[in-house]
């Protein structure tokens, strides 16, 4: 044995020492490893024709559905006006109400005509002008009524009958008095002004809320077909062999839907400006900041799906439920959130699509109020952060 030998060996001054070991080149095989599951699942992604169809086709059938097939808007309301006094007043207001852009309204002299027609609700309402209407309305003191009978199956409906009778006939009294040279004094004045939408045009909001859906189902159904796929596929395995983390196979996952959601959300964007004609008073920065964040729950809830089912059909399934029906139902897209029952409404906030509509209609009708969107994109990244961590408890390395 050679004095002073030891059997260890030394260290070189090439070979790096386990001090030269620290977090940056860790990180660099992090990000090297989520760049290569971000790459595969990019692959799959162009591989598999479903993806594009739920990214790019679906949204453009969705998109003119409710653009061209929903409308709030009530406009051309049939009724008919039984005018019992054929005086030149009678036959006026009648007139009057015939040219309204709000009715499309028929004549006759007997209520009976448009009994049946209103059963069967080819007419929303019947206006009668009774016999004394002429004698009644010159008669100092008297008042001169108009019956209005509306169709209550339909209490929307009926109630815009009612409303547009009443602004017809005073503006009829107030054109046949400066016509006689009088003033007419009218207790209260109404001077309405609607803010950000004028015509209160129906598209307007519903299309923005429209591409809220549109984002809940790509975003939520896309991903929560990821990790069940690999299981049905088999290839989970060999994913597990891997040096890989569960939080470097969510974020590798979750990057290639992330870019799909927002290239649809630009398509979708392009649609309601250009077809639609639905005003974008805000900027891209506010778009692009309210997406993103909308897509962090909607791309952990569709991944916490996916980790605990294992299975694409019912992935699918719970998708649609969860996500689907309480973006439509409870996000104030179609049913006024405030008219809700109490419970109701506590339920609707942990609806994430409740504060994506809300921030859209904002940033197309209204512009960028910061004061209103800020709230709505932490309550969107705090829903979202707790689908994250709810998602990497349960995806676990191993074969149960």
């Amino acid at each position: 044995m050679i004095a002073g030998r030891t059997d260890a060996p030394k260290a070189s001054p090439e070979m790096p020492s386990d001090e030269n070991f620290g977090d940056t080149p860790k990180r660099a095989s992090r990000l090297r490893r989520i760049a290569a599951l971000a790459k595969k699942e990019a692959i799959e992604v162009v591989r598999d024709p479903s993806s594009i169809l739920i990214a790019f086709v679906m949204p453009l059938i969705l998109l003119f559905l409710f653009g061209y097939g929903v409308s709030l808007d009530v406009n051309k309301i049939k009724v008919g006006i039984v005018l019992e006094d054929s005086s030149p007043d009678a036959q006026s207001f009648a007139g009057a109400v015939a040219d309204s852009r709000f009715f499309s309204a028929r004549i006759a002299r007997a209520r009976h005509a448009f009994v049946d027609d209103l059963v069967a609700g080819r007419i929303r309402g019947i206006i009668v002008v009774p016999i004394d209407f002429t004698a009644r309305l010159n008669h100092p003191g008297e008042t001169a009524p108009v019956q209005v009978i509306a169709d209550g199956t339909q209490p929307n409906t009926a109630s815009f009958v009612h409303n547009y009778v009443t602004g017809v006939w005073s503006g009829w009294l107030r054109q046949r008095a400066l016509e006689r040279g009088r003033h007419i004094h009218l207790p209260i004045v109404a001077a309405p002004r609607f803010w950000f939408n004028a015509k209160l045009t129906s598209r307007n909001f519903l299309v923005p809320g429209s591409v809220a859906i549109i984002m809940t189902l790509i975003g939520t159904l896309l991903t929560a077909l990821v990790i069940a796929r690999e299981w049905e596929r088999g290839t989970m395995e060999a994913i597990m062999a891997t040096p890989v983390t569960a939080g470097e196979l969510l974020i590798g996952k979750i990057i290639p839907y992330f870019l799909l959601a927002m290239a649809s959300m630009v398509v979708c964007t392009l649609i309601a400006v250009f077809l639609f004609q639905v005003p974008l008073r805000g900027s891209i920065g506010a778009l692009v900041a309210v997406s993103s964040a909308f897509l962090v729950p909607a791309l952990g809830q569709g991944y916490l799906i996916s980790a605990i089912t294992k299975n694409q059909f019912v992935a699918s399934q719970i998708a649609l439920f969860s996500a689907f029906l309480p973006a439509v139902l409870l996000s104030g897209f179609v049913f006024e959130i405030g008219s809700m029952p109490k419970a109701i409404q506590i339920i609707t906030h942990i609806v994430p699509a409740r504060y994506f509509v809300s921030s859209l209609q904002t940033v197309f009708m209204a512009g960028d109020f910061w004061a209103l969107l800020l709230p709505n994109i932490a309550a969107m990244l705090g829903i979202g952060v707790l689908f994250l961590v709810l998602a990497l408890r349960n995806t676990k390395k191993r074969l149960d």
